[in-house]
């Protein structure tokens, strides 16, 4: 038990405009949506389970959705079951990170409210017992992952910031509180 519940130390990459992992694991999809681009992560019951703050920047929403505890692997998983969206605004884009319970994972734990301001890498709250960690980006962000990948929470580079219109992004990502809609 105690090996589930470590908390190794982390170093953050020391760049700008970038997008770390909220959470170890594998990078199970990467995908174009509508309102942003998309990344989840799948985390194993022998991965860290700590989530990490993916950008600098103000938390300005916290939402719990209640719902299944099915498996996390699956597509439906970001609709369906229970999970906790916080939306990040950061100098230069706004992140969308959702929490979202497996059928192992029964617990969300989130430290944040909204208000709190969290430096990149910068830990938040974890899921206990296997999950998935999904991130909405905006669309002008160039992905540095691909499918498959083993990523590391708070170390990984996820996407980089490739222009800046924090307008445009704040309104792309503005309906991302519909991505995890409670069903």
């Amino acid at each position: 038990m105690a090996y589930f519940f470590r908390d190794p130390q982390r170093t953050v990459p020391n760049e700008n405009n970038i997008v770390v992992s909220a959470a170890d694991g594998k990078v199970t999809r990467v995908e174009e949506r509508e309102n942003g681009k998309f990344v989840s992560v799948f985390l194993s019951p022998l991965d860290v389970h700590i989530n990490r703050a993916p950008i600098a920047g103000k938390v300005t929403r916290v939402e719990l959705f209640q719902g299944r505890k099915a498996p996390a692997t699956s597509n439906e998983a970001s609709q369906t079951n229970e999970r906790n969206a916080i939306t990040i605004e950061g100098e230069k884009m706004t992140v969308v990170c959702t929490q979202i319970v497996g059928i192992l994972a029964r617990r969300i734990v989130c430290r944040t409210k909204p208000g709190d301001n969290l430096q990149i890498g910068e830990k938040y709250g974890l899921i206990k017992f296997g999950s998935r960690t999904d991130l909405l980006m905006p669309k002008n962000v160039e992905i540095a992952v691909k499918v498959g990948d083993k990523v590391v929470g708070g170390e990984t580079i996820i996407a980089r910031c490739v222009e800046y219109n924090l307008s445009q992004n704040y309104s792309d990502l503005n309906s991302a509180a519909e991505l995890p809609t409670a069903n």
